[in-house]
């Protein structure tokens, strides 16, 4: 997507230790972007940058939904049935990291 804006002042503000960078209401509505977006800023000459969207989060949340395993029909969680397993030892407790009273091993 090419998006031309002819004149545009950016003010600065100070905040915290660092400083913001405001972006006028015209790019913010033609980028349709909101206040908690995370962008990345690379510096392309010595008076000027590029902002592009920071999309890693979105790319690792799309890279862990992809290594889901569908539950089976009817699957539906029980906390409760997972303890009594664990206390009957049907979940044996040396290959559970739940028994806080378990040595770590040697490395």
């Amino acid at each position: 997507m090419e998006l031309y804006i002819w004149r545009c002042a950016l003010k600065f503000a100070k905040w915290g230790n660092s400083i913001a960078i405001r972006v006028p209401a015209e790019v913010v509505a033609k980028l349709r972007i909101s206040a908690d977006e995370e962008a990345q800023i690379k510096v392309t000459g010595e008076h000027s940058f590029e902002v592009t969207r920071d999309r890693r989060r979105q790319d690792a949340i799309e890279a862990i939904r992809r290594l889901a395993k569908p539950l089976p029909p009817g699957y539906k969680f029980n906390r409760d049935e997972i303890y009594d397993r664990y206390e009957r030892g049907v979940i044996r407790r040396q290959d559970s990291n739940l028994d806080p009273s378990r040595e770590p091993e040697a490395q």
